[in-house]
């Protein structure tokens, strides 16, 4: 497990016990390994000595976490919920919390406008260095960005492609590193094919040892080395002001992730054009864009209903009915 991991409390058997089933269940769980080490910092400064968790273990707890938002609040009981459960099951009697009411996030993203996207690829194009720098990740840019906005990939998704998920012949990509654990093949359109051949064809011509090898990055900067996904953002930062296009900040946006956002909308709205109704539309979505519910995509056909009301009135009502708009599952996607 990764240094920052080491947990050392009381509770740290069971900590591990529970990723483990988790990882033997082929799940990630980066965001849970983060909450357990916070809960690992306040059982030992409570100086917690018996594995046995009490209510008002729980409560005050919960009184140091006045700056978390409901849906980080949502998420943190979940996972007592489920370390709790799991010690009273090895004959730890624990109290164990209910989960509070799950708070739906009321967040909108920022959606660009193919006028926009149009503008930003031809930024990235034009985009030039004005000094030396051997660590500069501009030759890969133009051909990231595409790809965010073409399938809709999580930049660290995007990040973690190697050559050997490449496969131009069958016109997909594998991604492996997945936010939710789960592989999962994502298709490319022609235009898309193009640019990377492109891109490729002249990355390899970069003078780095083992540049195109299998095991190898996609995206590389001119040393060689992988991108941090904070560079692309400030990259992207800098194309939004060479177009014009004002940043919100304050987590409103424009952020590199609005790629994905705009993605699935432009998505959903090419395929009303095409005759297809957006909620029969909708499992296509979700599998591309590895979501694990309907209901984290279905907010994409209600934000895309909202941007083109003309759109909403061609939906299905049975399709409506069949994708209800409240659902138990929950997905975080941001």
């Amino acid at each position: 497990m990764a240094e920052q991991f080491n947990y050392t409390s009381i509770l740290a058997p069971h900590m591990r016990h529970l990723l483990e089933i988790k990882s033997s269940a082929g799940i990630n769980a980066l965001r849970t390994k983060w909450i357990l080490k916070e809960f690992d910092d306040f059982a030992n400064t409570e100086h917690l000595s018996d594995p046995h968790i009490t209510d008002t273990f729980i409560q005050k707890w919960r009184a140091t976490r006045i700056a978390d938002s409901n849906l980080t609040l949502y998420a943190k009981y979940s996972v007592w919920h489920q370390l709790t459960t799991l010690m009273a099951r090895c004959g730890c009697p624990c109290f164990i919390p209910r989960l509070p009411k799950q708070a739906k996030s009321d967040f909108t993203p920022y959606i660009f406008t193919h006028e926009q996207i149009a503008s930003i690829f031809k930024a990235a194009d034009e985009y030039r260095l004005y000094d030396v720098r051997m660590g500069t990740g501009l030759i890969a840019m133009p051909a990231l960005l595409r790809l965010l906005y073409s399938t809709g990939l999580r930049i660290s998704e995007a990040l973690s492609i190697k050559n050997k998920d490449i496969h131009m012949d069958e016109h997909y990509i594998h991604i492996r590193k997945t936010k939710n654990g789960s592989e999962r093949i994502v298709p490319l359109c022609e235009s898309m094919q193009r640019v990377l051949v492109d891109y490729i064809a002249h990355r390899n011509q970069m003078p780095l040892k083992g540049v195109s090898d299998n095991n190898s990055l996609l995206f590389v900067k001119s040393d060689g080395t992988g991108f941090r996904a904070n560079s692309v953002y400030q990259h992207l930062r800098k194309l939004l002001d060479k177009c014009g296009i004002p940043y919100k900040g304050n987590h409103h946006g424009p952020r590199v992730h609005d790629l994905r956002h705009t993605n699935a909308v432009h998505a959903l709205v090419q395929m009303r054009h095409n005759g297809m109704d957006l909620y029969t539309g909708l499992p296509i979505l979700s599998t591309c864009l590895g979501h694990h519910s309907l209901a984290a995509t279905e907010q994409y056909v209600r934000l895309t209903c909202s941007m083109y009301p003309e759109l909403e009135e061609q939906c299905s009502e049975v399709n409506a009915f069949v994708f209800p708009k409240t659902c138990t599952a929950y997905d975080y996607d941001d």
